[in-house]
């Protein structure tokens, strides 16, 4: 199959005021974004202790970073005041969402927005998990449970059995129907290793992962193809994304110098070691540390979170995050479109290194939109 156009998605709100999160959903539409991305989250990145206006002036506007709606009833607005846009989860888990809570949750949406939901699932993130008292244990084991009974209960009107390991159904019964007959919610799992990559292939719509480079992308979207080939399943049904952080400016060095402050260098503590380890150095936060599992901010004070932070080079950075000119990241994505890439989500972050460029860089996402559609044509 020969390379598809690549669709552009952006960041769903979830922070005060909410009458501003639906009016940017719907300014997003308008500006010809594909779809809307909401975390699911109760705590950010950021540990509260370097969120103080000293070190960063978002603090002055929002006092805490731990700040979210619930990602749930923030979509059902959101797709009941929009039109067209499509609407994902950047992404779940069924640790605090019960498979079968999920699976209610997104036929619902399904129907408010028309058929414009995605069900964009993990296997967790520590943060989420951990300091709420969850088990977090064999999480990828959880995800493919989750996966299965979901599939079982949107695609049988009866009541249904299912007796796994951390979930046991008996006589549970899910009829409501998808609000386009036989057309359920597209299922897109975070995938990045081996076992998650191939439960891809296996069971999902979708394939999500944060960033990677071109050729790793194309490697790992091998992996989900012949896992789906082995079960018989249509490859390329399975639509390839990626979600990402950016960093966007018309002046490269200014980009560069971007990657250099506070809270940008601070999300790459979410970085495996593996990433460092690539550059010659250590994660900051310990040996075989893997931040999206292991990294709970709220447990690091300020001088521990700083020196941390100053650990991080530069080359690790620049690896992690997306960055350039709105040329430059056309090149990026094209490049990404050639190894199968169909959507990519592009997380603005460009303003929490510099305010000053909050109105440019929205600007700027506006006009790379224009320009990767146009590349379409």
């Amino acid at each position: 199959m020969g390379r598809k156009p690549v669709k552009i998605g952006a960041p769903g709100g979830l922070v005060p005021p909410f009458d501003a999160v639906v009016k940017t959903a719907q300014r997003n539409e308008e500006q010809g974004f594909d779809s809307l991305w909401f975390p699911d989250h109760f705590m950010a990145w950021h540990p509260e202790s370097i969120w103080t206006p000293d070190l960063t002036p978002i603090a002055k506007f929002q006092s805490n970073p731990h700040i979210f709606y619930d990602t749930i009833g923030t979509m059902a607005v959101v797709g009941s005041q929009t039109q067209n846009i499509t609407l994902g989860t950047s992404v779940t888990e069924p640790i605090r969402r019960h498979p079968a809570l999920l699976a209610q949750e997104f036929l619902t949406l399904d129907h408010i927005t028309k058929g414009r939901v995605v069900l964009g699932i993990g296997a967790g993130e520590g943060e989420n998990i951990i300091p709420y008292g969850l088990d977090f244990s064999q999480p990828a084991s959880r995800l493919e449970e989750a996966l299965r009974i979901i599939r079982l209960l949107w695609e049988n009107n009866g009541p249904v059995d299912y007796d796994g390991k951390y979930w046991k159904l008996k006589d549970a019964v899910m009829a409501l129907s998808p609000y386009q007959p036989g057309k359920y919610p597209p299922i897109w799992v975070a995938a990045h290793g081996p076992r998650m990559l191939r439960m891809t292939g296996e069971l999902a719509d979708g394939w999500l992962p944060t960033k990677m480079e071109p050729d790793e992308y194309g490697e790992k979207l091998q992996i989900v193809r012949n896992a789906a080939k082995a079960v018989d399943r249509d490859p390329d049904a399975i639509t390839p994304a990626m979600w990402t952080y950016l960093v966007i400016d018309e002046d490269p060095q200014a980009c560069e110098a971007l990657l250099d402050t506070l809270l940008i260098k601070a999300l790459c503590l979410c970085l495996p070691a593996a990433a460092f380890e690539r550059h010659g150095c250590k994660h900051p936060l310990g040996d075989n540390f893997y931040g999206l599992t292991d990294y709970i901010p709220t447990r690091y004070g300020r001088e521990e979170a700083l020196a941390a932070i100053n650990k991080i080079p530069h080359e690790v950075v620049k690896e992690g995050i997306m960055h350039g000119t709105p040329d430059d990241l056309a090149q990026q994505i094209d490049a990404l479109a050639e190894k199968g890439l169909e959507h990519i989500v592009l997380w603005n972050i460009t303003f929490t290194g510099d305010m000053s460029k909050m109105r440019s860089s929205y600007q700027l996402m506006s006009d790379l939109v224009k320009r990767v559609h146009g590349a379409n044509q």
